[in-house]
């Protein structure tokens, strides 16, 4: 299936969860947020979220600096 993550398509196999899609792109254990489709997801659904075929997901990391 495709998808495209962070603006960027991938071809991946099988079933895949909202969190193993977040792990593709940042394995930080905090200040992360991701989006289906243009709608936030909690973090505590990522693992039950499916993404499918054709979904956009969006990844936003939180940078600390001045």
């Amino acid at each position: 299936m495709k998808v495209i993550i962070n603006g960027t398509v991938r071809e991946l196999t099988g079933e895949i969860t909202l969190a193993a899609a977040v792990r593709l792109v940042t394995h930080a254990a905090s200040g992360v947020a991701a989006a289906v489709n243009d709608e936030v997801v909690r973090r505590a659904c990522w693992d039950s979220t499916p993404v499918a075929d054709g979904d956009i997901v969006e990844v936003i990391t939180a940078v600390q600096g001045g």
